[in-house]
């Protein structure tokens, strides 16, 4: 494999700072990815951040159809020239926190997309909530992300991890992380250590919830300040329909003691809280 150093010191390129640009460079982390993500021969993959390809065409040989994502007009051109052998791959020069992924797909379409890839770790928390957003038409997501926000996500209750990203992952995903890759794997060698995670899209979400939108809203709303009580960050919540008073009836209605912090609430109780929220709406 031609290592990405040879690749952009052979065009005179330096990887993009402000874009987060850290190319993966051990091809056995990158089989390890690409198997993970267990493509079969007629699915769809969408890779976030293609870069300069490492990944692309080792899924293209797996897959029917392989759209890769990358926002550095630079490395499309080198995905271009790198896979034009490859009549199944399509790429794409966009922002992904503004790709729309149902896109992909026909309309009224059953298939579901399969989303493998290396995260620029300062907007990982962003996509990783854009992509639950789409998660309708998502069945599996193999990432590359900072070990420290992997540590969050997969998180349980009461610890010192636990907070939004795990409570909005766990209602929607089922997580799990598969390894920790050292920052000598990269070009150049990022200040932190990253993690994979695989997440697996639920069918259905924990809790039948009655407003999606309305979940994610009182997750955060709960932790804006962490070492607050459930009832003292409501009491000072702003959040548009709802009155002060109406918000701590509905805490009241779920049965959860007012007195406990966000941190030691399960996905499900969160869920539970919101459909009392939504009872309280129509009230």
């Amino acid at each position: 494999m031609t290592t990405p150093i040879r690749i952009l010191r052979n065009r005179g390129i330096r990887p993009r700072k402000h874009l987060g640009q850290s190319f993966l460079q051990d091809l056995n982390i990158a089989n390890k990815i690409v198997d993970c993500a267990d493509i079969r021969t007629d699915e769809t993959v969408v890779e976030i951040g293609a870069g300069l390809g490492i990944m692309t065409g080792l899924m293209a040989v797996k897959a029917r159809r392989v759209v890769a994502l990358d926002v550095d007009p630079i490395m499309i051109g080198i995905l271009r020239e790198r896979l034009a052998s490859f009549d199944n791959v399509e790429v794409v020069e966009t922002d992904v926190l503004k790709y729309d992924f149902f896109s992909v797909l026909p309309p009224q379409s059953s298939e579901k997309l399969k989303i493998v890839g290396n995260l620029p770790y300062h907007i990982s928390s962003p996509i990783l909530f854009r992509l639950i957003d789409f998660r309708r038409c998502i069945s599996r997501m193999v990432l590359m992300l900072q070990k420290e926000v992997v540590d969050r996500i997969i998180a349980r209750p009461g610890t010192k991890d636990y907070g939004i990203p795990s409570v909005i992952t766990t209602m929607f995903c089922r997580t799990e992380r598969l390894l920790n890759v050292p920052a000598g794997c990269f070009y150049p060698e990022p200040k932190v250590v990253s993690s994979v995670l695989k997440l697996g899209v639920r069918e259905k979400p924990l809790v039948n919830l009655k407003d999606e939108a309305l979940f994610c809203k009182i997750v955060r709303l709960a932790f804006a300040k962490r070492r607050k009580t459930l009832v003292n960050n409501l009491r000072h919540a702003r959040l548009p329909g709802y009155s002060t008073e109406a918000m701590l009836l509905a805490l009241q209605d779920s049965g959860m003691d007012g007195t406990r912090r966000a941190e030691t609430l399960t996905a499900e109780e969160f869920g539970l809280l919101t459909n009392c929220f939504m009872a309280k709406e129509k009230a």
